[in-house]
């Protein structure tokens, strides 16, 4: 049995459905137990902010699909490893590798790998680079008209289909990628201007794309997220900490099969912009 967490998220979900699809024992932690999940999928209720609420779903599970960032993620491992679980597979990020307990992105997830290195479990840590689902964030724009404002324009990021994130967790929670970090991207590094470009091709619409200077760019962040995690995206995209633009093989390698591109993406995910 394999518990993934974040199950109705963007990855999780993908997990969810990668895991069911090939016949795999897949149970899904969620917060509410008429969530809609794939067929041969059960649901657990529980809350990773309360590792206490997780003894029902931890019990005959072999491998965990984890997200970071939450507070007590030891004592949530501590009762992984007495539920006999042998492994954790850890969604993490790139940021990690900078180690950088000042930004606050690059904190939670450096704190979640040492947590799971310290748990005593086997482990492999997904560091994806940005996810193609991120254009989402264009949807209300794009309910409004066709002009695009977009954030950090000249910032190249190689987007990775969370699909691909999801085939790559699915081998690691089977066992034998035990102890490896697994960087993940698309197959091509994008500007925002070359996604928008595509979704214009993909819904038969003239959109045009405005790059927000660097104080649009501040005061839109600092009207949606808690200021620690604008420093943080601002230390990455304008001070340049964070490599998003460079290519890794490891979907090809792992699955055998080439990484998505932001086209797939958009064509399977249209209905969602229109």
């Amino acid at each position: 049995m394999f518990l993934v967490t974040g199950a109705t998220g963007n990855v999780g979900a993908e997990v969810v459905s990668a895991l069911a699809g090939a016949g795999a024992p897949v149970r899904a932690l969620v917060r509410r137990p008429d969530a809609e999940l794939p067929d041969g999928a059960e649901a657990a209720v529980g809350d990773l902010n309360d590792p206490g609420t997780l003894d029902d779903a931890l019990k005959g599970v072999e491998g965990v699909f984890l997200l970071p960032g939450y507070e007590d993620t030891p004592g949530m491992l501590a009762r992984a490893r007495d539920a006999g679980v042998r492994r954790i597979v850890l969604l993490s990020g790139g940021s990690a590798a900078l180690e950088n307990l000042d930004n606050a992105v690059s904190r939670y997830m450096t704190l979640a790998e040492r947590a799971v290195r310290e748990s005593g479990l086997g482990w492999t840590f997904l560091r994806p680079r940005a996810f193609m689902s991120n254009a989402l964030r264009w949807l209300p724009q794009l309910r409004e008209g066709d002009t695009v404002r977009v954030q950090f324009p000249d910032v190249e990021a190689a987007c990775i289909d969370p699909a691909d994130i999801a085939a790559v967790a699915a081998l690691a929670l089977a066992g034998g990628h035990e102890g490896r970090i697994h960087e993940l991207t698309g197959p091509v590094a994008m500007r925002p201007a070359e996604q928008v470009a595509v979704l214009a091709e993909v819904l038969g619409r003239d959109l045009r794309v405005v790059g927000l200077t660097n104080d649009e760019t501040r005061a839109e962040l600092e009207a949606s997220m808690p200021r620690e995690y604008v420093e943080a995206f601002w230390d990455f995209y304008v001070g340049g900490t964070l490599d998003e633009a460079t290519v890794h093989p490891a979907v090809a390698e792992l699955t055998g099969r080439p990484a998505g591109t932001f086209a797939r993406w958009a064509e399977a995910h249209a209905a969602a912009f229109r």
